[in-house]
């Protein structure tokens, strides 16, 4: 029953799929034939699926809800990537959260943030109303088009069309290159709310192993030849959730691969000001051939601005323009020109030296508290947020994760990550979250436990 139910709430079994027959269902799932007849029984007093004299059994319609949870592997909730996104967008301010991917409020840039909406309370009618343009606001993307040369990228305004975030940059990537059923590479781990998006698109995610220099590229070639993938989603500059940065030499490489396997390489670079050096972009040395550069402020400015951009080569640029008109219409002059005046404010470089300062000393602090545990960090990131750890030997993340919030404390265990599901015994901390000394007495208790 669960297995049909599964297929069902996938839609791979849509309304009027004929069920395969009770011996064949049977064989398939290795149990007796009249197991089989009780649950196509169930299943039919409960609606989901009716009989046909003669026929065989059929799934009933409607369409049913496109269920992400039973997409994919059958993952506890306490590590499954909606669960964890809930949980740190949904509890109150009280419960703390050094699982979440994002900077305290007070980190943010407050101060340049107020002067912006001061100024724009005082625009003119068709700022404060109209719907933007549809590549979005042109003096935004100058400036991005100008950050983006920083790191050695070269696209023209033109060639950069402003989406509502990094998420919804890539949901119209996938809507314009996937198809349900193709394969999508992923690095092993990964930010893990890629999983949940590719569920949505309904395609294969296959994971490559990431190791502190970038993919494993031995593991990347027998991918690319096992599963002949369309596109490969990765971070630039600072990894997550390791913290790792891709070494020059893995960057070339990486890229000779993809172009003999006509590979397209979705690359983002939501961490950029986070860096106080500049790691290798894959959209440098590829020149937008077949690489695609997304990002957005919710992590520097304000995630209450949903503010994205995709920058690619000029004719994916106008497909994927119309694909936004066709799904989101207009995008948000008004969050668009709020960015902008933070931006381009005179404070607007030293805050972010000053946030750079602040992570790099939050880091030795949780590196230090988490050591007292007997828990290792895989590496010392160069810079950003992340700490990516290993438990003491028989250790699950998962179970850790339960008993730490009846405490009020949520954490990010290590599978949510992970496409293989290896990674149970590490947890990841984002160390602008972890200031508060209750986090590590929780978490002692919950591993004493």
């Amino acid at each position: 029953m669960a297995d049909i139910q599964a297929r069902i709430a996938s839609r791979a079994y849509p309304p009027g799929t004929r069920l395969p027959s009770v011996r064949a269902q049977a064989q398939a799932l290795q149990c007796s034939v009249s197991t089989v007849v009780e649950a196509y029984a169930r299943l039919s007093a409960s609606g989901a699926i009716s009989a046909r004299p003669g026929s065989g059994f059929y799934v009933a319609g409607p369409l049913a809800p496109l269920a992400l949870t039973e997409l994919g592997p059958d993952l506890d909730r306490a590590i499954d990537p909606l669960w964890i996104s809930r949980q740190a967008l949904e509890t109150d301010a009280q419960v703390l959260k050094p699982g979440c991917g994002w900077l305290p409020p007070a980190w943010l840039y407050e101060t340049g943030m107020r002067r912006a909406l001061r100024a724009l309370a005082r625009a003119g009618c068709d700022t404060l109303a109209e719907y933007a343009s549809p590549l979005g606001n042109p003096a935004l993307r100058q400036w991005l088009a100008r950050r983006l040369s920083g790191n050695g990228i070269h696209a023209a305004p033109e060639q950069i069309l402003l989406t509502d975030s990094s998420t919804h940059a890539i949901d119209l990537i996938c809507r314009f290159l996937l198809r349900p059923g193709d394969t999508v590479l992923l690095d092993d781990p990964c930010y893990f709310n890629f999983h949940a998006l590719l569920r949505a698109h309904q395609v294969q995610a296959v994971g490559v192993p990431y190791t502190p220099h970038g993919p494993d590229l031995a593991a990347f070639q027998q991918a690319l030849q096992a599963h002949a993938p369309r596109l490969y989603i990765t971070n630039a500059g600072i990894h997550n959730p390791t913290g790792a940065t891709l070494a020059p030499v893995v960057a070339h490489r990486l890229l000779k691969m993809a172009d003999s396997a006509n590979l397209i390489i979705i690359e983002d670079d939501i961490f950029a000001d986070f860096e106080a050096l500049p790691a290798p972009r894959l959209a440098a040395f590829d020149d937008f051939s077949r690489v695609i550069q997304i990002g957005s402020f919710s992590k520097t400015i304000s995630a209450s601005l949903r503010c994205g951009y995709i920058a690619a080569r000029p004719d994916w640029i106008r497909n994927l323009t119309d694909l936004k008109i066709a799904t989101a219409f207009g995008g948000g002059r008004l969050a668009t020109e709020v960015v902008l005046a933070a931006v381009t404010d005179s404070g607007y470089r030293k805050h972010m030296l000053m946030v750079q300062q602040r992570l790099a000393a939050a880091m030795e602090t949780t590196l230090t508290r988490l050591a007292a545990l007997g828990i290792e960090p895989w590496l010392r990131p160069q810079g950003g947020m992340f700490l990516w750890c290993r438990l003491p030997a028989g250790a699950d993340s998962a179970e850790l994760a339960r008993r730490c919030l009846k405490q009020g404390v949520v954490l990010a265990p290590g599978n949510a990550f992970s496409q293989s599901q290896r990674a149970a015994d590490y947890l990841r901390f984002n160390v602008a979250q972890s200031a508060d000394p209750r986090i590590f007495s929780v978490l002692a208790q919950a591993m004493a436990e």
